[in-house]
């Protein structure tokens, strides 16, 4: 690929550093924009842009300023950073390949995503817009527990709830209300079963599945009522039936949003042997998961597809037949609550080729709250095996065996 490409990746996060460094592999030069001039991309762009991410008119002045000005940009992203409204209005501002911006603005709100999804026959669980506490508590006598409350515009399971008998309903509401920018609050049905993180290319309106993992959800009691995912397993426990059926949702879904090229990341729940649609994102996921496990289970190199993607190009559909269904497990670090004293990672990680990714994101000094979304976790491990039980306890072994020790601050 020329160097003459210039790509923008939109945030400059920790988890987007895989995508910045491959497109630069890829021969492209490499614009990365965030608020944060000292965000862990910012070093390795060829260029930065001090913007909001999630101020859409800023970024798109920016950007704008930056092609016109300076270099014209070709294409732009997000990766691991919940911003694919910013993205779409650049594109759509640039003249560049993306997502339709209608289509961003409906995902950016719960409410109408859903709404979107149930007036075009994609199965859910039963959902409401909730606008006060006392309403909240009306729904919960006539439905019953559990249920989930969420905020309508936030991320990263921001103030997402469990509602179970017990639960201050006053509380639950002023909490998950703080997390959303707009202060607005749903509640949903919690269904049984098993649930599912995919990840999807859509290509000339084809939807290719290479991600599928398990989610972990081990930790659910133990950090009530916040709901806190430890990490998933590939390949999937499901059958192939039932993985077929999430599939062919996947594709009503990115229809019924009108994505003809670009990433479906989708929350599926296995509920009676029918999948439903919990909520989907139209970005590139976090958690590694599009620049590490689906690359180890498939062999495909997922990032590499989408920057092509986002950039125009042509994907040949041959190659994104996986090549291999190897084992993949992720599992998180969650020490105990207070201020870090040490930090002990054994040898035997370090020297463990299964070991693909092993990360520590706190040191000496820093505090550690109780966890109460997914930015609380502490670390990360991504381990391969044999099969799934081997790769699972690689993972968990590597979390074991290192010492995150804790004192009550």
């Amino acid at each position: 690929m020329s160097n003459n490409l210039t790509i923008l990746f939109v945030g400059g996060g920790l988890e987007t550093l895989p995508g910045v460094r491959l497109a630069k592999s890829m021969g492209c030069y490499v614009v990365v924009s965030d608020i944060n001039a000292d965000a862990p991309c910012m070093v390795e762009a060829d260029a930065t842009l001090i913007a909001s991410t999630y101020d859409v008119d800023e970024s798109v002045a920016v950007a704008r300023q930056y092609h016109r000005d300076v270099r014209p940009i070709n294409g732009v992203m997000c990766m691991a950073t919940d911003v694919p409204l910013t993205v779409a209005t650049i594109a759509e501002d640039l003249g560049l390949p993306g997502i339709p911006v209608l289509s961003a603005q409906v995902v950016a709100d719960k409410v109408a995503m859903k709404d979107r999804f149930l007036s075009s026959g994609i199965p859910l669980p039963w959902y409401t817009e909730v606008f006060d506490a006392d309403s909240l508590k009306q729904i919960v006598k006539m439905r019953g527990y559990p249920l989930v409350l969420k905020p309508v515009d936030s991320r990263g399971a921001r103030g997402v709830l469990r509602l179970m008998p017990g639960i201050d309903l006053d509380w639950a509401f002023s909490a998950s209300k703080s997390y959303s920018p707009t202060k607005r609050v749903m509640v949903e049905e919690f269904l049984d079963g098993p649930q599912i993180s995919t990840e999807s290319l859509v290509v000339q309106g084809e939807v290719y599945t290479l991600g599928f993992s398990d989610r972990n959800y081990e930790f659910l009691d133990r950090y009530a009522p916040n709901i806190i995912e430890n990490g998933g397993d590939l390949p999937s426990f499901l059958s192939l039936a039932d993985q077929e059926k999430i599939c062919d949702l996947l594709e009503k879904t990115a229809k019924s949003l009108d994505i003809t090229n670009g990433i479906l990341k989708g929350d599926i729940v296995l509920s009676g042997g029918k999948p439903f649609v919990i909520e989907v994102a139209l970005r590139l996921s976090g958690g590694y998961f599009c620049s590490h496990e689906i690359p180890l289970n498939t062999g495909i190199d997922f990032v590499e597809n989408a920057i092509r993607l986002a950039l125009g190009q042509s994907i040949d559909p041959n190659e994104l037949i996986p090549e291999f269904n190897r084992p993949v497990c992720q599992r998180y670090f969650f020490p105990t609550p207070g201020k870090v004293e040490e930090v002990y990672v054994p040898e035997w990680i370090r020297n463990d080729p299964e070991i693909a990714l092993f990360e520590i994101r706190v040191r000496p000094g820093d505090i550690i709250d109780r966890p109460v979304h997914h930015p609380s976790r502490a670390g990360v491990v991504i381990a391969t095996g044999k099969d799934r039980d081997d790769a699972r306890n690689r993972a968990e072994c590597a979390i074991k065996d290192t010492r995150i020790n804790t004192v009550l601050n």
